[in-house]
């Protein structure tokens, strides 16, 4: 399952262009569930914060990933991170996983019905050229700003599970704003807002992630 994460260290300045230790904790049916799967990535994020891993992939130190029992339970994945590249690890987040791990189980149905899709599941890339409202297909997908614009958080946006995603990208020069309307929570500030600025030739990364009804929080920015 790929995975990226904007990594700041305790000032919370973006840690760029340095070297990170990751354990990933894959736990069943609760944030503080029991531990079925544990892993450690040593990473380089790159000049934007950013760091990227393959679940399934590291140095496994807990369980078996193949093995896991996708259809028996619910499950959330753990982050912890050491920003010096060691193993002192300090937990930065937990996420229920969802459409990943069914994918995963598919693989092993014993039967089905519709069509098998062979490539791995992948976050569709979403142009975003014209200011517009968040909409349901941008949900655990990646919003590609080309040309400045704002991308508005719409309230009681019921179709975002509290836990979901949205990648966000600011591509070439382009200036991507997000805003939330009155009522609606942004980095605990209502009616908030968040600025993406990127340069030519660069891209600059962040990611919205929904924690209540109508609260958000936004990182990169």
């Amino acid at each position: 399952m790929s995975y990226q994460a904007i990594v700041r260290a305790s000032d919370n300045t973006l840690l760029t262009s340095a070297n990170v230790s990751l354990k990933i904790l894959i736990r069943q049916s609760s944030p503080t569930g029991t531990i079925v799967y544990e892993e450690t990535h040593s990473e380089r994020t790159n000049s934007n914060g950013l760091v990227s891993l393959e679940i399934g992939t590291g140095n496994s130190v807990q369980g078996n990933f193949s093995a896991i029992p996708w259809e028996q339970s619910t499950y959330f994945a753990e982050t912890q991170v050491d920003v010096t590249g060691s193993s002192n690890y300090s937990l930065i987040g937990v996420s229920q996983l969802l459409s990943v791990p069914y994918a995963l189980h598919a693989k092993s149905a014993e039967s089905f019905t519709g069509t098998i899709v062979a490539s791995p599941y992948r976050a569709a890339i979403i142009p975003l050229t014209t200011s517009r409202s968040l909409a349901i297909e941008d949900v655990n997908n990646t919003i590609a700003c080309t040309s400045s614009a704002t991308l508005s958080i719409p309230s009681n946006f019921s179709n975002m599970e509290i836990g979901d995603t949205v990648n966000l990208e600011a591509h070439n020069g382009a200036v991507l704003t997000v805003t939330s309307g009155s009522g609606v929570s942004l980095n605990y500030t209502d009616a908030g807002s968040a600025v993406f600025t990127s340069r030519i030739g660069n891209v600059r990364f962040g990611l919205l992630r929904k924690t209540n009804t109508n609260a958000y929080i936004i990182s990169g920015q």
